[in-house]
């Protein structure tokens, strides 16, 4: 079975951006977003991915991804995906042995950075770096799927 453990928090400063690469331009949308699912369409660059990843609220989820050729998720995601779309830079880094994915959204959520890093366990220890604040982990507002119905730019208290 796939399966993610993925702690998400928002970023509260910009020192991280000298350890970080030059980042990635993602475009992301979604097929279908149930209780029990999500089915995403995601260009990583020059690459394109299918996502399915279960519904449930925490930091614990099965995920399944599978490559799917380039223009087939462009056509996907101008046919066929909720509108708007998921648009973000991912720059990612190291800090204390664990890989560090900090997005930057754009578009109808701009002014959202957060920093998601993955586990092994959901027990595992993990030294926060300084520039990490609050985390949203549980919080279903921050998950890109809920994002593409109530964008950050919505939120009365963004």
């Amino acid at each position: 079975m796939g399966l993610e453990i993925e702690r998400k928090f928002l970023v509260k400063s910009d020192d991280w951006r000298a350890m970080a690469d030059p980042g990635t331009p993602y475009r992301q949308g979604y097929l279908v977003g149930s209780k029990q699912a999500s089915v995403r369409v995601r260009i990583e660059g020059e690459c394109a991915k299918l996502n399915i990843k279960s519904a449930t609220l925490g930091i614990r989820r099965q995920e399944y991804e599978y490559p799917i050729p380039l223009a087939e998720a462009q056509e996907l995601l101008d046919t066929l995906c909720e509108q708007p779309q998921i648009e973000k830079v991912r720059h990612k880094l190291r800090h204390a042995g664990h890989l560090w994915e900090i997005d930057i959204f754009a578009g109808a959520n701009a002014g959202l950075v957060v920093a998601e890093v993955e586990l092994a366990s959901e027990e595992e220890a993990l030294a926060l770096p300084d520039w990490v604040g609050e985390e949203v982990s549980d919080d279903p507002r921050y998950y890109n799927v809920c994002l593409v119905k109530h964008p950050y730019s919505e939120w009365q208290d963004a």
